[in-house]
């Protein structure tokens, strides 16, 4: 990294000349403008942009004269100090700034945190209303933060009316985060649409709502409501069992550990409140791969409620995503210590991490290791660590493990026809192709729409020559179920050329890379069937842009490369 510093520095040496203002070099100013400076400034820029917020605070924090010129050289350290939990800090250099008439966005939304912290809801508001004007520079949210705060500010103080009055100015596009903030509010002031309020979220069906499953059971745990919170968790258990926060208050409530799902989170407490929803604006932002952003808005939330351990997941993401695996290691290593669920989960990230810094090898026996340490562990648990050898190609440990999920999971159970299926390609991968094809049949006869598994099976058949009237079928039907999946276009499009229909194979094969103009096994077929139709130089063509192309196995390119002398002399 600091080598690309280095590099970059004399551009940016030459550009702050034509960024800062002129004056800045007379005489009378303050701000001496030495080449120190100029380096400083830019190399933590750089660096702040780059997501190396240590690297930013270092060079950042020896030209705070800037503030008074600079704005952005304001918004980058605030961040930087936000993002190395630096809140005192933060605040500190925020109060500067507010004295000499220089606020914007992110000075105004921590002070005014700050003030409400510290009762001062006067200034909090202050502060507040001004978001609404800073907030021009973050486009998407504008109108949301000022209205959203000043609702929390106005139930501090017992205004319950006219906090929901502010959070009803909140603009249409952003519904999904009223109806959240609305059950938030509703729960601080007690009132009887409580319980509807998080079911009306619950029981959406455009969105996933799963997470505030848990939010309505810790409300009822907190009222002593054991046994309606245990019948929450276990339906948004039964309808998103993927979800780590129910699951692992599922098992919490079943081991008698009541209190640990009521410390992460108390609704009468507005800054459990304020941190939820930060949490959520730093998960959209990680889902737009903003990860600076994001660990932002993390740090704000888990600033205002540092008990909620299993949000830290999201910033073990963010680190992963940014290739920080050091910094990924560290909390996952904390999140394993929430309970069991997570733990596992934990566990798994942590195998993912050593397979891309060490190797697949490591990483596999790192995660059988972890598993071994697993006291009962539960048919997921068996299925989780088979997926991982699959996905790593280690394919007879997959089949040993997916059997085992077989043989503990409960009868009738949707998972079953997804584990035939992985087996099953287990199977076909390490040569047995009779269990595959039993596995790939049985997973059918179980859930008949599956476009992937229909795929799969009539696609093995189609290149072992059999079934073939069959396999078109199939493949028709898989079409349909996935009308703009290039793997299976193409499937359909290379059973044609088969049957040597070449003028369909075509049709849809040039639908396949059309959709999947970088996938070399596509375009070899869409190339050859190209040729039969004697259309000799677009094949050629073709064939040569394979050849550019990443992940071309030795065996396709050595073909390619006869083809484009001879081109295809092989009779079908």
């Amino acid at each position: 990294m600091k080598n690309f510093i280095k590099k970059k520095y004399s551009y940016f040496f030459v550009l702050v000349i034509l960024i800062f203002p002129l004056d800045a070099y007379s005489k009378n100013t303050n701000i001496k403008y030495t080449n120190g400076n100029i380096s400083n400034y830019f190399l933590g820029i750089i660096s702040a942009n780059q997501n190396y917020a240590n690297e930013a605070y270092k060079y950042l924090n020896k030209v705070k004269s800037l503030k008074n010129i600079h704005p952005n050289y304001n918004t980058q350290f605030i961040r930087t100090l936000v993002l190395l939990d630096k809140f005192e800090q933060a605040f500190s250099f925020s109060k500067d700034l507010e004295k000499e008439d220089k606020l914007f966005f992110e000075a105004d939304l921590l002070l005014g945190l700050e003030y409400f912290i510290n009762k001062d809801y006067k200034n909090a508001k202050k502060h507040f209303q001004r978001l609404s004007v800073n907030e021009n520079y973050y486009g998407f949210f504008q109108g949301f933060f000022d209205n959203f705060l000043l609702s929390v500010v106005e139930a501090a103080e017992n205004n319950q009316k006219e906090s929901f009055k502010f959070l009803n100015k909140t603009p249409k596009r952003y519904q999904n985060l009223k109806l959240i903030q609305d059950s938030f509010l509703q729960c601080y002031f007690n009132t009887p649409k409580t319980i509807e309020s998080f079911k009306k979220l619950t029981s959406d069906e455009n969105f996933n709502f799963s997470r505030y499953n848990f939010f309505l059971a810790n409300y009822l745990l907190h009222k002593n409501k054991k046994l309606e919170a245990k019948k929450i968790i276990k339906e948004g258990r039964e309808k998103h069992d993927s979800n780590l926060l129910i699951k692992q208050s599922e098992n919490f409530i079943l081991n008698g550990k009541i209190n640990k799902v009521k410390n992460f989170f108390n609704c009468e407490n507005l800054e459990d409140s304020i941190a939820e929803i930060f949490y959520i604006i730093a998960n959209l932002h990680s889902t737009e791969k903003n990860y600076q952003l994001s660990n932002f808005y993390l740090k704000i939330s888990y600033f205002f409620n540092n008990k909620f351990t299993p949000n830290k997941t999201l910033l073990a993401e963010n680190f992963f995503y940014q290739k920080k695996f050091q910094s990924s290691k560290k909390i996952y290593n904390i999140i394993k210590k929430v309970g069991p669920v997570y733990s596992w989960h934990a566990s798994k990230r942590l195998a993912v991490i050593l397979s891309n810094t060490e190797g697949d090898d490591k990483a596999v026996l790192k995660l059988k290791n972890e598993f071994d340490l697993l006291k009962n562990p539960n048919f997921e648990q068996y299925y989780e660590l088979a997926n991982f050898h699959k996905d790593r190609k280690y394919f007879k440990e997959s089949i040993k493990y997916y059997t085992l999920v077989l043989e503990n999971i409960e009868k009738n159970h949707y998972l079953i026809a997804k584990v035939l299926d992985r087996r099953g390609t287990s199977y076909e991968r390490v040569g047995d192709w009779k269990k595959a094809e039993k596995d790939l049949k049985d997973s059918l006869k179980l859930e008949p729409d599956q476009a992937h598994v229909l795929n799969y099976l009539a696609y093995s058949w189609i290149e072992k020559r059999i079934h073939q009237e069959k396999a078109l079928t199939m493949l028709e039907k898989a079409v349909k179920l996935k009308e703009n999946d290039g793997y299976i276009i193409d499937s359909l499009g290379w059973a044609h050329y088969l049957n040597k229909n070449y003028t369909d194979a075509e049709k849809f094969l040039q639908i396949a890379v059309e959709l999947k103009p970088m996938d070399p096994v596509i375009c070899s077929h869409y190339a050859d069937t190209l040729w039969m139709v004697k259309k000799n130089i677009q094949a050629r063509y073709i064939w040569q842009h394979v050849l550019s192309l990443k992940n071309v196995s030795d065996e396709l390119r050595s073909d390619i490369n006869k083809k484009l002398i001879l081109g295809i002399t092989k009779k079908l």
